[in-house]
């Protein structure tokens, strides 16, 4: 995915600073696992999610359809559509890029190819950028 690293700074005692981003469908703030002293600028990236996720509680059905980023409080807000595993995990597809889910419970299976909106605290969240 392709975000807009507006700044970083520093973030609660965390090894990685706190990068504000930009997206086509919205901003948050994110760990940021590159140079720390990276300049604002285009970044290519990859997220990473090390949170366990529980159905109804911190991802639902989403409200309305279409992808969505923004931040809620100390969290990071996905909406993006859902692909199960076989294995009962989830993949959200950001932009090409997957994010792997490990769900508590599997989701109901109707629930595969369908918007959904996750919540996950921002010390859980990782951003990787790479070079294409």
């Amino acid at each position: 995915m392709l975000v807009e690293m507006e700044n970083l700074r520093e973030f609660d005692g965390s090894p990685f600073p706190l990068a504000q981003i930009e997206t086509p469908v919205g901003r948050t703030a994110v760990p940021w696992c590159g140079a720390p002293d990276a300049p604002p600028g285009r970044y290519h990236v990859e997220w990473t999610i090390d949170a366990e996720m529980r159905w109804g509680a911190n991802a639902k059905p989403a409200a309305e359809p279409g992808p969505a980023i923004s931040a809620g409080g100390h969290t990071v807000i996905l909406r993006r559509r859902l692909r199960l595993t076989p294995d009962g995990a989830g993949e959200l597809d950001v932009d090409g890029s997957m994010i792997l889910l490990d769900f508590a419970e599997r989701p109901p299976p109707d629930m595969d190819g369908s918007w959904i909106q996750i919540h996950v605290a921002h010390a859980d969240v990782r951003l990787y950028p790479y070079d294409l």
